[in-house]
C-alpha cells in the first residue's frame, strides 16, 4: 500500500509540473503574440512622388493600394510644401531637394533611401561624339540650368579637361519637351536630356543615338578624384516627427517600397500600365521602354549615406545653395535597418 500511495503521489506531482509548464508556455506564447502585435503599425502613410523616374518605383505600391497612399506631383515645387505642411509623410524627390528640406525645416526630415540613380544622357543627331572629349568645341542643348543637371554636366566636362564656359557652347532650355522637339526637328544636333524624354526621342526618331550615358561618365569622373561613386538623382525622405511616432510604419513602408521597385524592374509590362494610368508617365509604351534605362533602385542604410554624401559634395562645391547652403550632418541619414 505504501508503495502504491508513493506512486500515486509521484504521478500527481508529475501532472502538476506538466500543467505548470503548459501554462508557462501558453503565457510565453501570449506574451510573444502581444509583442508581435505591438510591433505592427497599420497607420496610413501618405506618400508623394514626382512624375518621371523618381516616382516610377512606386508602381507596386499604387497597384496594391493598401496602407501606403501615393499621390503624384508634377514638379519639385509641389513636393516641398506637402511635407512642410504635413500633407505627406514620405516623399520621393531629387537628392538635392532633400538636403534643402533638411536645412529649411531644421532637421525636420531624414533621408531613408536612394531610389533613382542617373537618368541623364547626351543624344546626338549624328555620329561625331564617341567620348566626352569629343564635346569640345560643340554646341549642346541642355535643361536644368541652375539645378542638378547643370552641375553634373559641368563636373563631367571639367573632369575631362573641358571648360564649360570656354570650350563648349551650352544653350539651356526651360522644358525637356521643348529641347526634345528641337532635337527631333534637327534644330539641335547634340542635347543632354533625362529619361523618359530620352526614350521618347529615340522612339520617334531611331536615327538619333545615345552618344554618352552620363551615369557611366560620372563614375569615370569620380574615379579620377579617387572617390568613385554612383550618380544618384532621386531619394526618399520622411518627416522626422512621423518617423519618431511611427517607426514600425516607416520600416513597413521601406520593405514594401523595396518590393515595389522589384515589381517595377522585374515585371515592366504590368508596371508600365500602372505608371501610365497613375499619371507618372503619359504612355505605357514609353514607360515600358524607359524602365530598363531609368536606374530605379532601392539603396538604404550606410550605402545610401555614402552615395548621397559624395553626390551632395559635388553639388555643394558647384553651388552651396543647391543643397541648402551647407552640407547636411549625419543626423540627416536614417541608417537603421
Amino acid at each position: 500500500m505504501k508503495k502504491l500511495a508513493k506512486l500515486i503521489s509521484l504521478l500527481i506531482c508529475a501532472a502538476m509540473l506538466f500543467s505548470f509548464a503548459a501554462c508557462t508556455s501558453d503565457q510565453e506564447n501570449d506574451n510573444n503574440t502581444t509583442t508581435a502585435q505591438a510591433s505592427v503599425d497599420n497607420t496610413t502613410v501618405n506618400v508623394a512622388a514626382l512624375k518621371g523616374p523618381t516616382g516610377m518605383g512606386m508602381s507596386g505600391l499604387i497597384k496594391d493600394d493598401g496602407q501606403f497612399k501615393v499621390s503624384i506631383a508634377a514638379s519639385p515645387d509641389e513636393i516641398a510644401p506637402m511635407i512642410i505642411k504635413k500633407e505627406a509623410d514620405i516623399v520621393a524627390c531629387p537628392l538635392n531637394l532633400a538636403s534643402v528640406l533638411y536645412k529649411k525645416t531644421n532637421g525636420g526630415v531624414k533621408m531613408i533611401a536612394v531610389n533613382t540613380l542617373g537618368v541623364l544622357s547626351v543624344l546626338e543627331n549624328g555620329d561625331t561624339v564617341k567620348s566626352v572629349a569629343d564635346l569640345k568645341g560643340k554646341k549642346i542643348g541642355a535643361t536644368g540650368q541652375g539645378a542638378t543637371p547643370e552641375y553634373i554636366l559641368n563636373y563631367i566636362l571639367t573632369a575631362n579637361g573641358i571648360d564649360p564656359e570656354k570650350d563648349v557652347e551650352i544653350t539651356y532650355y526651360q522644358e525637356h519637351a521643348e529641347l526634345a522637339t528641337m532635337l527631333l526637328e534637327g534644330k539641335v544636333n547634340i542635347a543632354m536630356l533625362p529619361q523618359p524624354n530620352v526614350t521618347t526621342v529615340l522612339v520617334q526618331n531611331p536615327t538619333i543615338r545615345t552618344a554618352l550615358d552620363l551615369t557611366e561618365e560620372w563614375e569615370k569622373a569620380t574615379a579620377q578624384s579617387g572617390k568613385q561613386t554612383s550618380l544618384a538623382q532621386g531619394c526618399l525622405v520622411v518627416r522626422t516627427e512621423f518617423l519618431n511616432e511611427h517607426p514600425e510604419a516607416v520600416k513597413a513602408f521601406l520593405n514594401a517600397y523595396k518590393e515595389s521597385v522589384d515589381f517595377t524592374n522585374q515585371k515592366p509590362d504590368e508596371a508600365a500600365a500602372v505608371i501610365a494610368s497613375s499619371g507618372i508617365l503619359p504612355k505605357a509604351q514609353i514607360a515600358l521602354k524607359a524602365i530598363p534605362n531609368c536606374n530605379i533602385v532601392y539603396i538604404d542604410s550606410d550605402e545610401m549615406a555614402t552615395i548621397a554624401k559624395a553626390n551632395l559634395e559635388v553639388l555643394f562645391k558647384a553651388n552651396p545653395a543647391s543643397v541648402g547652403g551647407a552640407m547636411p550632418d549625419d543626423n540627416f541619414y536614417y541608417t537603421e535597418k
